[in-house]
């Protein structure tokens, strides 16, 4: 019931997106777009699937990227607000450090749109575009219960596995964390999963601004220190697809997939990226949650022209996500699990991906 009124929230939005393109209360209007990095492939798909909805309404839009620099965020921000925008979609570096932007949005009345990544510590956070983050956790946990079998899994000899989580300062991670961990706990609790190296809390196992390059050292680390002898990693906990492709690469170094008995470990991932759609399909990595940047960026579009339009958005989630200072209504989407077997129905057929990007 839950998915379906997702569904019909969703649809009501995207509905508004026809018979508007060339409404003349929608042209010319100033629309600010913030993403946090260019040098990740889902952020210029966010950003690009944002830009062209708006435009296609007749929306002046300004995207700007960020480069994973605050610094830059905090000025990009500021200088929007200079330039008038009408409203902000911002997809933050650290969701905490924009407080004094966001003072300055509302005091110039321009509504903020929390885009994927939810705006912290801040009553000026008018609303958040994203997707079920504790239930896309949950899919990272169910790709490991089902790829590591651990329902056919026994005490007597354990399912080993390592725990990766996404950046601290991104609020996201707490939801995908909890969602896989309360997931994954039932099998920990029968003593049928174990983590060698002892490390599974979040401030822990986290992963600064999602950084592959200190997942793939932190892999390292974890294989030369906890895995010797008969132990053997079966499984990773991972966020990202980036990560989950450079702790593959960590495991590949020392003989994982080339030794007998060590078969690579079970991988999941997050955001369904071309590398590791390509892995999945070569038997490497194992799957990936793919969220779909074209169905955010059309709910955000019809969120900004609902708004310009002098409209109050309805069917908004008002009880899952506080920032610290206030519960900010939300629009939540669904997410799909991808693995070798769907990836034609639920990625190429979709036009997510084409084979040619995919080289087939």
């Amino acid at each position: 019931m839950r998915c379906r009124q997702r569904i019909l929230m969703a649809a009501a939005f995207l509905s508004a997106l026809t018979g508007l393109a060339f409404s003349g209360e929608a042209r010319g209007r100033l629309i600010g777009v913030i993403m946090p990095t260019r040098s990740e492939e889902r952020w210029i798909k966010d950003g690009t699937a944002v830009k062209e909805g708006l435009e296609k309404l007749g929306y002046a839009v300004d995207l700007q990227y960020s480069d994973d620099d605050i610094a830059t965020q905090t000025r990009q921000i500021d200088d929007l607000i200079t330039k008038g925008v009408k409203v902000l979609v911002i997809a933050s570096i650290d969701g905490s450090a924009l407080s004094n932007q966001l003072e300055n949005a509302a005091a110039e009345k321009i509504p903020v749109i929390a885009y994927d990544r939810l705006l912290m510590q801040s009553p000026n956070v008018d609303y958040y575009v994203s997707f079920d983050n504790y239930k896309v956790g949950g899919q990272m946990g169910d790709i490991l219960i089902a790829g590591l079998k651990l329902d056919r899994a026994t005490a007597a000899k354990p399912v080993i596995i390592e725990l990766f989580a996404g950046s601290p300062d991104d609020n996201n991670s707490v939801g995908f964390y909890q969602g896989a961990m309360d997931k994954l706990k039932p099998y920990f609790d029968k003593k049928v999963l174990a983590v060698p190296s002892g490390q599974i809390d979040r401030a822990v196992v986290g992963t600064l601004r999602w950084d592959a390059a200190e997942a793939q050292k932190r892999m390292e680390n974890l294989l030369s220190a906890h895995y010797s002898g008969d132990v053997v990693l079966n499984g990773i906990l991972s966020p990202y697809d980036p990560i989950s492709l450079s702790t593959l690469e960590a495991c590949k170094a020392v003989g994982y997939g080339s030794t007998p008995g060590k078969p690579l470990p079970v991988v999941g991932g997050q955001d369904c990226i071309v590398a590791s759609v390509k892995s999945i399909l070569a038997g490497e990595q194992y799957a990936t949650v793919l969220k779909d940047t074209r169905t955010l960026g059309a709910a955000t579009v019809s969120l900004v022209d609902t708004l310009m339009r002098g409209k109050t958005p309805a069917g908004m989630d008002t009880a899952s996500y506080h920032n610290g200072a206030k519960i900010v209504p939300s629009l939540l989407l669904d997410s799909v699990i991808v693995t070798k077997e769907n990836v034609q129905k639920d990625v190429i057929d979709t036009g997510y991906h084409t084979v040619e990007e995919l080289g087939l």
